[in-house]
């Protein structure tokens, strides 16, 4: 098992058990929510709560420097695969600039962390970190990435490590990309297509055939059913 496995194991029974916490409420109103599209900014939000969303969105924390540093940082810590992209790709930098603006506690450790790795860097290779080589970043990070094996003088460096990896992968996994990386797939039904043919024939029974053509069409499963104002069923 890599360590991207590890990581959607790890998140996948997370996820299992809030799903079974949620599973044992009982929901009595079964009206169907109206979806916004897409483009709709802020659903789901109070009036307080959009104007503050846009108010952060609006402002900027990190400079150029740093949001180019955080991006090499991101993709080292998850890179992309055969089958996905990067966690730059599915824009974790902008997750984390949001992010410190919303919880302002998180700008005083990122941006001293960022900090201190530049001056490691130009101290040992005379560059700052995002100037590096891969190979020069790499040995950087296994100094700090490993708590309670990392030298005294590297603390620093490892308590940031750790807070952009917990950012990171909170970022990527809660974005579209990382839903799809984990196989998460909600509350999807399953495909019915009735009794197989040979159980119903082994008991002697069989669909009759002028039914057969009113049974739901599986291909058609993801379109919304439509009425006419007689109450008849369209499509």
């Amino acid at each position: 098992m890599d360590r991207r496995d590890t990581i959607k194991s790890l998140l996948l029974g997370s996820v299992a058990v809030g799903l079974t916490v949620q599973g044992c409420i009982s929901k009595e109103d079964n009206t169907t929510e109206v979806l916004p599209k897409d483009n709709t900014p802020f659903y789901g939000r109070t009036p307080e709560e959009r104007e503050r969303d846009k108010r952060l969105h609006e402002e900027t924390f990190f400079n150029e420097h740093e949001l180019e540093t955080i991006a090499v940082l991101c993709d080292i810590i998850l890179p992309k695969n055969e089958n996905f992209g990067s966690a730059t790709d599915a824009k974790v930098p902008d997750f984390i600039e949001f992010i410190v603006k919303d919880m302002p506690y998180h700008q005083t450790p990122l941006r001293g962390g960022i900090m201190w790795l530049d001056n490691f860097c130009n101290k040992n290779y005379g560059k700052e970190f995002k100037k590096c080589s891969q190979k020069e970043q790499l040995e950087v990070c296994d100094l700090i990435a490993y708590p309670k094996k990392t030298k005294k003088e590297h603390k620093q460096g490892e308590k940031f490590f750790t807070k952009m990896r917990d950012l990171t992968l909170t970022g990527y996994y809660t974005s579209k990309m990382g839903i799809e990386d984990l196989g998460y797939k909600g509350n999807t039904p399953n495909v019915w297509d009735g009794v197989p043919d040979d159980v119903l024939k082994a008991h002697g029974f069989e669909y009759e055939k002028e039914w057969l053509s009113k049974f739901i069409d599986q291909s058609k499963r993801g379109e919304i059913a439509k009425w006419d104002a007689d109450g008849n069923l369209i499509s």
